[in-house]
């Protein structure tokens, strides 16, 4: 039996990038607990691009035609330079490309702004809703770089580049505006600020990783999907505003 507090039984919520990793985890998981999920990616069969408005309202207006007004918005979707990101991308700050600072700051910030927007603004008229805007303990703290020096030592020069921290960083205080421009409204806005998560990893990484974690091991990605569920249900219903960290002690020292 679902314990009350945490029932999402036929509510509806939108998870932007969920075809992703994370997001893939997200959608699966809160179908099983009942919910009626959207699938908002650019790879989807209607793909939306969460940074453009027009294709964000067209698929929220989808949304609540075939499913309701949804009682929760997660944004997901991110960009962070993948390991085969070019030279200059991974190389020194100094020289780190303009175009691909705006194209990173464009997804993870925009991207997160224009359906906090369209959505939440429909939930505030509806007088209730949930957003989860997803970060990163790297837009908490500062990268460590040493992390990568497996790869310096190598002979490449790389560096963590700084547009996935900066983006990550702006999305803990647009959790906070939203939060206090909505509260009268009804809808709840938290922050959920997740370390690195296993993904097949060269071991080298994962040694020097996770000797900087307290709990000894990076993520499944299934760990974030309590934490997501606990922020979409009432057992949240007196937090807004909030980060909710789930590092596995990052953080902590």
């Amino acid at each position: 039996m679902t314990d009350p507090i945490f029932d999402l039984e036929s509510r509806v919520a939108v998870v932007t990038g969920g075809l992703g990793r994370l997001g893939s985890v997200y959608v699966r998981g809160l179908e099983e607990r009942g919910m009626k999920v959207a699938v908002w990616d650019v790879a989807s069969d209607d793909p939306v691009d969460v940074t453009d408005r027009a294709s964000v309202e067209a698929a929220l207006e989808r949304v609540v035609g075939e499913l309701g007004v949804p009682h929760l918005l997660v944004n997901n979707a991110a960009l962070d330079s993948p390991p085969d990101a070019p030279a200059e991308e991974v190389g020194p700050f100094e020289t780190y490309p303009e175009a691909s600072f705006d194209r990173v700051m464009s997804v993870n910030v925009k991207g997160t702004l224009l359906p906090c927007q369209v959505v939440g603004g429909t939930m505030a008229r509806e007088g209730r809703g949930s957003i989860v805007n997803i970060s990163s303990i790297y837009g908490l703290l500062s990268p460590q770089q040493s992390v990568y020096e497996f790869r310096r030592r190598g002979g490449e020069t790389f560096t963590k580049p700084v547009a996935y921290s900066v983006s990550k960083s702006a999305i803990l205080n647009l959790t906070r505006y939203l939060a206090t421009y909505w509260a009268k409204d009804g809808v709840r806005v938290n922050t959920l600020t997740l370390a690195g998560v296993f993904d097949d990893q060269p071991a080298e990484f994962l040694e020097a990783y996770t000797t900087r974690v307290p709990l000894g091991r990076m993520a499944n990605a299934d760990e974030a999907l309590g934490a997501v569920v606990f922020l979409a249900s009432d057992a949240s219903s007196y937090m807004t505003g909030a980060n909710l960290v789930v590092d596995g002690g990052w953080s902590a020292w």
